[in-house]
């Protein structure tokens, strides 16, 4: 494995071949339009299954019908790069569902914690992009090395335990116990970090990649901001329920 990729699938020099077609660069103002775009359609979306849960509407099925099309989505975009303009969307679609689903669940229980989640996302988003802008954090090949184990590390264990789940098998990590608090904090520290990596990947292909390449760029961030603010949740529910 190349030091120099990131651990989120979207920003793979696999994405980033040359391609003449087309005479239009991928830029930053493109990017942040097709994010903002996307962002807008996932919060919509939540606010839709929030008004299903809040009338008495079963959204379980709506929960995991997201996750699922999410995950499956991200794989045909992992080798089908062409279809990114169309399927971006749909993958921002199906996550509007999940987080709306799990969204209303923690505040049916935890009134008002989604949107400190939220907060706090946005929040972390724009610290790690200062610290990033001002080079106080300055990625290298070594910090790439550290992020990208630390990050494959962490999906390993998810998929473990999703894969114990159905077998009826609870790991650590899903309660709140201290252990899994504490993986949630580090989880949430690399997702933060994962940030970094894709911000130095679009610097360095701006103005150079072709112009569709923005939809796999915004895909990209939609993932690690994503994953962010749901480890985010997690770890504030547990805190709440613990204390």
């Amino acid at each position: 494995m190349r030091l120099d990729k990131t651990s989120n699938p979207a920003f793979n020099d696999y994405f980033w071949e040359n391609d003449k077609s087309t005479s239009e660069k991928m830029s930053v103002h493109g990017i942040i339009l097709k994010t903002l775009f996307l962002l807008f359609i996932i919060a919509s979306i939540t606010v839709y299954v929030w008004h299903l849960y809040t009338i008495g509407t079963n959204i379980k099925w709506f929960t995991s019908g997201g996750m699922l099309s999410a995950i499956i989505i991200s794989i045909v975009i992992s080798v089908r790069k062409e279809w990114a303009m169309y399927l971006v969307p749909l993958y921002a679609i199906a996550k509007g569902f999940f987080l709306g689903g799990i969204s209303s669940f923690a505040h049916a229980r935890f009134p008002n914690l989604p949107f400190q989640a939220i907060g706090v996302t946005i929040i972390t988003f724009f610290v790690m992009l200062s610290l990033y802008q001002t080079r106080i954090i300055v990625v290298t090949k070594k910090l790439k090395s550290v992020i990208i184990t630390a990050c494959a590390s962490i999906f390993m264990v998810y998929l473990i335990t999703w894969i114990l789940s159905f077998f009826g098998i609870k790991t650590y990590i899903r309660g709140t116990s201290w252990f899994a608090i504490i993986f949630n904090v580090l989880a949430a520290i690399f997702a933060s970090l994962a940030l970094l990596l894709d911000f130095d990947y679009i610097e360095k292909h701006k103005n150079k990649a072709p112009k569709q390449r923005e939809w796999l760029a915004t895909w990209g961030l939609l993932v690690t901001l994503v994953w962010l603010y749901v480890e985010i949740l997690r770890f504030m529910k547990k805190l709440a329920i613990r204390f």
